[in-house]
């Protein structure tokens, strides 16, 4: 479909989109390697578990580091409904 045959288009809210399905399929395989695990790790104690922002910062600091950790939020709540399935 293309144009105004996709606003005119059924919703799908309840069929899983495909392609979003396969890429959860394909982090978790990616990352379910012991190196993947060590990978996986090493962002997680890199940025989630750094502070987002320190007093006498400037505050787009903040927002930066919080686009950072939602990186690898991403990727671990993409692994964990792939587990799901």
């Amino acid at each position: 479909m293309s144009g105004w045959d996709d606003l005119e288009a059924e919703p799908t809210a309840f069929e899983p989109d495909q392609d979003r399905v396969d890429l959860n399929l394909q982090m978790a395989k990616t990352f379910a390697s012991a190196e993947g695990q060590k990978v996986l790790a090493w962002l997680r104690e890199f940025y989630l578990e750094q502070p987002c922002w320190q007093p006498g910062s400037d505050s787009s600091l903040g927002m930066f580091r919080e686009g950072q950790n939602s990186v690898v939020r991403d990727i671990e709540n993409r692994i964990r409904k792939a587990k799901q399935r």
